[in-house]
């Protein structure tokens, strides 16, 4: 009987390892194997022609010299556009979702429905009708500026805020829905025993649900903002020249101009500075109740 219970013992040990391996193998052919990879073609230097490139590892620290100095401009103004659109996301998605939450009753489940309908559209799609909507003329262009709040050359396509618009808009659902979960879970009750206290409803947010929903904030606010700085598309096909990001950048160096390290060059360094503002911010958060 000892050894049949030591055995099951083992076992029970083995198991969640067991039950990991697909998952670690996947990570580790998907993911750990293509960064090193990128990493190596980072220092590596390029030679051959246009048509066929070839690489040589040499430790080529100056690629990444290169991104800084040539798209410091692209790596600033990218970071700037997804905090602008993380912002905007939260300053949207926090009022959508405490109605859903607290307010919505038996039509919970027809909005969560309506919020995530747009979705099912692949994500070119829907950049390509915010293009048609935001053309020059549009309805939305001329009625802006029939309103005065445009000038009479005024346009919104290939502007900086029409990239961020689509940023909004493609990336929002990753925000409304982390933030539903978080508000979600607040028992109602605390929000009574606030008023009991005789607090105000601003006090109850800020003293109640603001702090109780911080890892919904949290969670929503790395999903928006980590996509967000690598796109590419809304820059491309909503922006110009003027408003390209470091996604661009790198998806031109890569299939264009073939400077495969300069682009993987860029690729880590980009992924180095999402990490740290991530590891920053979830410290400043915390992570402890994260959804």
């Amino acid at each position: 009987m000892a050894g049949v219970a030591t055995s099951s013992r083992q076992r029970s040990k083995v198991a969640p390892y067991l039950m990991i391996l697909p998952a670690l193998v996947y990570l580790g052919i998907f993911f750990v194997v293509p960064f090193f990879s990128l990493a190596r073609t980072s220092l590596s230097s390029s030679g051959g022609s246009v048509y066929l490139p070839t690489l040589t590892f040499d430790w080529s620290i100056g690629n990444y010299a290169k991104a800084f100095s040539t798209y410091s401009e692209q790596i600033l103004r990218s970071f700037g556009y997804a905090l602008t659109a993380t912002v905007v996301c939260a300053l949207l998605a926090f009022p959508l979702a405490y109605v859903i939450a607290f307010k919505a009753g038996r039509y919970k489940n027809l909005l969560l429905g309506l919020v995530i309908l747009p979705f099912f559209v692949t994500f070119l799609i829907r950049t390509l009708a915010w293009k048609t909507i935001l053309a020059d003329d549009g309805w939305v262009v001329s009625t802006l500026g029939s309103l005065g709040l445009l000038p009479s050359e005024g346009r919104l396509l290939s502007t900086s805020w029409a990239v961020i618009g689509g940023l909004v808009y493609n990336w929002i659902i990753f925000m409304i829905l982390p933030l539903y979960v978080s508000l979600e879970k607040i028992d109602p009750r605390l929000i009574e025993a606030s008023k009991d206290l005789y607090s105000t409803n601003r006090r109850s947010f800020t003293k109640v649900i603001l702090p109780l929903s911080m890892p919904g904030v949290l969670a929503g606010s790395m999903l928006v903002f980590i996509p967000a700085v690598g796109d590419f598309i809304n820059a491309d096909y909503l922006g110009s020249t003027q408003t390209s990001m470091i996604g661009n950048v790198i998806q031109k160096q890569f299939l264009v101009v073939k400077d495969y390290p300069v682009a993987a060059a860029l690729s880590m360094v980009l992924m180095a500075i999402i990490l740290v503002g991530v590891l920053l911010y979830t410290r400043a958060l915390g992570t402890e109740d994260l959804v």
